[in-house]
């Protein structure tokens, strides 16, 4: 299978087109593609398609149109950083390996390796996909192929090319009028065509144009190429050009007043300062802030190296690589090969000069020492990870340590990126914002950015997206970000190290000691986890609990040991183990199931497990997609199975969707028929409780099909009949309600038939039939007493509730309603408590109590939105107009 980027997005077998359907399916496929090779979680994927406009149900499509692609034939795998599509097989890689081998080959090779290149560009990139990151990317691909073409160029003009070229340069000139090496291939190409007068024509508009626009004279590069065309010869250098190495400061640096005046020395004495700190704290930034304030005071020049000393990807500058670049800087044309005879002439060289020298992200004293000039006129300003406490001691140097910066700073730093009026808008949200940042300053760059990038949407909105872990990478920034990350690697201990690479692996955006502990099986994790968080790769966001920022993690599952299973398995083991002990707790009534292998944790009673399942939902979520990721189906399928009555308790239909889909799939890789009945149900009724009813029905009916024992009949009845009552079939809704009592009759299970009394009974109701109705639930609420059924007492209070207010005793109705939401707030249970509060507040607008009856429907929209109840929400929301 080939796909296509370079015009609109295809793929195709054989010469012919797949059917991949509309737009943004297209979008999600190109998205996979542009990362080929490398997991991109859900997340990312619906930021990247839709921005800052998702869909209501943003994941639950983006599955549907994953699944679509599948079923075209495309190789779209699950793994534990999300959706992964391996291939090279696409068009921009190979205009890039063209494009790679052309600027190495000879010039008759080249010539066609870039037009072979080229051709591959069928019209616009990524026609049609008009996401903010899809036109950053498209803006991106567009300079990567312009700078092809002026490679093109070059290669056509050297092989004689010129005549046939100059119409293309033409209009490229016009397109990109201020484009100086664009300009130089036209002047030369009309001057080896005879045309000389031409090309110093242009040169000339081209000269007023950036005086006028930019109020500055054509490159050093033009200049010289106007006067070969005049017949001279650029006029000879009197004197040694003086360094100015200095990379461009950072715009919007802000704050850090106290260490800029500690690196400030009034003394004629050579200062070294070592700016310490961790990864991504800003140790350059200040350097390079403060050697542009002073760069007058040097009239000598400064120099500037970035020793590499943590870099990940490369060996760190050797010191005699360093000072051949300081030698030829200084105008030294063949510089002594030998450290000593470098260091001794560099010393002498600058021995009488004004100098700064920057010598950036050093590796250890051993690599600057040869670096450090003799002179006493010279500022030395060194950035590491480390103290180098060798020039501390040997050496007279001052430490100068960051730490991060306070709220002031912090909120300078953001009204620099983002101006005072986006920042001061929102002062709650503000603040908050600053301290999930912590004051890194690489946390806020990646904050502002976004801002940046995406100028209408709140802060609000980006300090949730930061609560929850879910920024994405900037990718234009990504392999910065990873040598930042890289170099905080370098300073670990190898236990710490592979800390980082397990916790990377487990995808969680949230832990707690206990879960990282379980995955280590060390006794000494505390000090390993404070290792990494000196180093920043992770945050103790909360007493005992701990996240990394999403690129972190990206990076670390990256560097990940190659042979983790029995960490994973013990880390899921937790998770599983815990849940299930916590499920048993929320629901005592429910069938006894093997519990799984794990080491869990205490959990004392309802309230702990619920605050428990609080705490690691995420987690839990990110623990069940990894057993699935590693065909860990027997775990997978009972993480979906202990997290089904939290979720009935805080309304996270959507995520029931998705634990119970994977533990479909784990069910029927076991061929477990319990297993495989269980999934079928709880999956259909979360597909219902969304409105997806076509797509539950055939999942509930799936359960009865496979069902063998009564006490499984009777539970795929109930679960027909609640589905079918939200679709509206009540008659249908009842018949199952009693099919199911019946059988729970038999069986003499006293929890289940007081749980079937109340749903025949508050069927019956919804049918008019409220003295048959009142009969069933009356009987529903002694039986569910008698047996100290909480969950069941308050449901059937909830449907007295409703009978005797359907029935003209509101005065009762209010007295029921109460009961039901005093339960249902005993036993945590959000969900249930959101639709009493819905039915309450009708009733007190029936008594006339409308303050109290718009404060209960007020509270009940609060939590349908929270659990994603849309339908619920707009008739409450209607009610409250």
């Amino acid at each position: 299978m080939d796909f296509g980027l370079l015009g609109g997005v295809r793929a195709r077998v054989g010469g012919a087109d797949l059917d991949i359907g509309h737009t943004r399916r297209r979008g999600v496929l190109a998205a996979l593609l542009l990362e080929a090779g490398r997991p991109v979680p859900a997340e990312r994927l619906v930021d990247r398609v839709w921005g800052d406009r998702p869909p209501l149900r943003a994941k639950e499509t983006l599955y549907g149109y994953v699944s679509k692609l599948r079923s075209a034939g495309i190789d779209i795998r699950r793994r534990p950083g999300g959706y992964l599509l391996e291939t090279d097989r696409i068009d921009l890689v190979e205009f890039r390996a063209l494009a790679k081998r052309a600027r190495t080959a000879p010039d008759d090779q080249a010539a066609e390796l870039y037009d072979r290149a080229l051709r591959l560009w069928r019209g616009e990139v990524l026609d049609g996909l008009d996401s903010p990151w899809f036109a950053q990317v498209r803006e991106s691909l567009q300079a990567e192929r312009a700078a092809v073409e002026l490679d093109r160029n070059d290669v056509a003009i050297r092989l004689g090319d010129h005549a046939a070229l100059l119409p293309a340069l033409r209009d490229a000139t016009q397109a990109h009028p201020l484009d100086e090496r664009l300009a130089g291939q036209l002047m030369l190409a009309l001057h080896r065509s005879g045309r000389s007068s031409e090309a110093l024509r242009h040169y000339d508009a081209l000269r007023r144009t950036l005086a006028d626009e930019l109020g500055t004279d054509p490159g050093t590069p033009l200049q010289d190429l106007y006067l070969r065309l005049l017949g001279q010869q650029a006029p000879p250098e009197t004197t040694k050009a003086v360094p100015r190495q200095l990379p461009a400061p950072q715009r919007w640096f802000t704050g850090r007043e106290k260490e800029i005046a500690d690196l400030t020395e009034p003394s004629s004495t050579v200062v070294i300062t070592a700016i310490g700190g961790a990864g991504g704290i800003g140790k350059t930034a200040l350097a390079l802030h403060w050697a542009h304030q002073h760069a007058d005071e040097f009239p000598d020049g400064q120099l500037y190296v970035n020793l590499r000393g943590f870099d990940p990807v490369g060996d760190p500058v050797t010191p005699q690589n360093a000072l051949r670049g300081f030698l030829e800087a200084l105008g030294v044309g063949d510089p002594p090969a030998d450290l000593d005879a470098q260091a001794a002439l560099y010393r002498s060289l600058v021995a009488d000069k004004r100098m700064l020298v920057v010598l950036d992200n050093a590796r250890d004293t051993t690599q600057v020492t040869p670096l450090l000039p003799g002179g006493a006129h010279c500022t030395v300003l060194i950035t590491s990870r480390l103290q180098l406490l060798g020039l501390l001691t040997a050496h007279g140097a001052r430490s100068v340590v960051l730490d991060v910066l306070d709220e002031h700073e912090s909120r300078a730093f953001l009204v620099s990126r983002l101006g005072a009026e986006r920042v001061e808008a929102e002062p709650d949200v503000t603040r908050e914002l600053l301290e999930l940042c912590g004051g890194l300053p690489l946390a806020l760059s990646i904050i502002a950015a976004r801002a940046v990038t995406q100028p209408d949407l709140p802060l609000s909105a980006l300090t949730e997206e930061l609560k929850d872990q879910r920024l994405d990478a900037l990718d234009d920034l990504s392999a910065d970000l990873r040598t930042v990350f890289a170099c905080s690697l370098r300073v670990l201990s190898p236990e710490a190290e592979e800390l980082f690479g397990l916790i990377g692996l487990t995808s969680a955006p949230d832990l707690s000691l206990k879960a990282i502990t379980a995955l280590t099986g060390r006794a000494d994790t505390r000090r390993l986890l404070r290792e990494l968080e000196a180093a920043h790769l992770v945050q103790q966001h909360r007493v005992g609990r701990y996240r990394m920022h999403d690129l972190v993690r990206l990076y670390a599952a990256e560097v990940g040991p190659a042979h983790a299973d029995a960490n994973l398995k013990a880390f899921i083991g937790y998770f599983a183990a815990t849940a299930h002990n916590g499920d048993r707790l929320i629901e005592p009534h429910r069938p006894p199931i093997t519990p799984p292998d794990g080491d869990p944790a205490p959990l004392a009673d309802v309230t702990a497990a619920m605050d428990w399942f609080d705490a690691e939902h995420e987690s839990l979520l990110a623990a069940q997609r990894l057993a699935g990721a590693h065909r860990w189906h027997d775990v997978a399928w009972h993480l979906a199975w202990a997290l089904t009555n939290y979720h009935l308790r805080r309304g996270h239909a959507a995520e029931d969707i998705e634990v119970w889909g994977a533990a479909l799939v784990a069910a029927d890789a076991l061929q477990d028929r319990f297993k495989q009945v269980s999934a079928h149900k709880f999956l259909g009724m979360a597909l219902a409780d969304v409105g997806r009813y076509d797509e539950g029905d055939h999942h509930l009916r799936r359960s009865l099909e496979l069902v063998e024992d009564d006490y499984g009949k009777a539970a795929a009845h109930r679960a027909m009949a609640w589905a079918m009552e939200r679709r509206g079939d009540v008659a249908g809704a009842l018949e199952h309600a009693q099919a199911q009592l019946e059988l729970f009759r038999a069986l003499d299970i006293p929890v289940r038939v007081a749980e079937a009394l109340n749903d025949v009974g508050f069927r019956m109701a919804r049918l008019g039939d409220y003295v048959r109705a009142e009969e069933h639930c009356r009987e529903a609420l002694a039986l569910s007493g008698e047996l100290g059924h909480v969950e069941g007492e308050a449901a059937t209070s909830d449907s007295l509730g409703y009978i005797a207010h359907h029935h003209g005793r509101d005065a009762d109705a209010v007295e029921h309603y109460r009961h039901a939401l005093k339960l249902y707030r005993q036993l945590d249970n959000s969900y249930e408590e959101a639709s009493v509060l819905r039915h309450f507040g009708d009733v007190l607008a029936a008594v006339g109590r409308h303050d109290e009856a718009r404060d209960a429907r007020q509270r009940a929209l609060t939590l349908f939105r929270a659990q994603g109840r849309v339908e619920d929400a707009d008739e409450v929301l209607a009610l409250l107009a």
